[in-house]
């Protein structure tokens, strides 16, 4: 299980290429471990209960939508990347689509 400095450094790789952190999925055992530090790690970003551990960021666009990149916050480095369009009034269930994969794609890597 991924320690606070190793949020940090995941974090901070991300913000030098301009990415923004936008929202953190915690599993109980993860938040119960970071239980003092999610302020100090996460700032005001919303902090969102899930069956995974990950990190939403995103970048300004060059053209076309916003690119959204879900971050796994696991034993091994993860993400899937996706272009979307924030005011399409389907943006919360395309990002729950992509949850849904990163979920799936973990599940296979940790039990292949």
């Amino acid at each position: 299980m991924i320690d606070a400095q190793g949020i940090v450094e995941i974090i901070e790789t991300y913000q030098k290429y301009g990415w923004i952190l936008r929202r953190v999925l915690l599993t109980k055992a993860l938040s119960k471990k970071l239980h003092d530090s999610t302020h100090t790690l996460f700032g005001d970003v919303a902090i969102i209960d899930s069956v995974i551990d990950a990190a939403w960021f995103s970048r300004p666009p060059k053209s076309g939508g916003v690119a959204w990149e879900v971050r796994y916050l696991g034993d091994f480095p993860f993400a899937l990347l996706e272009k979307v369009d924030e005011s399409d009034k389907e943006f919360e269930n395309i990002l729950g689509g992509i949850e849904v994969r990163l979920r799936e794609a973990v599940s296979e890597k940790t039990s292949a």
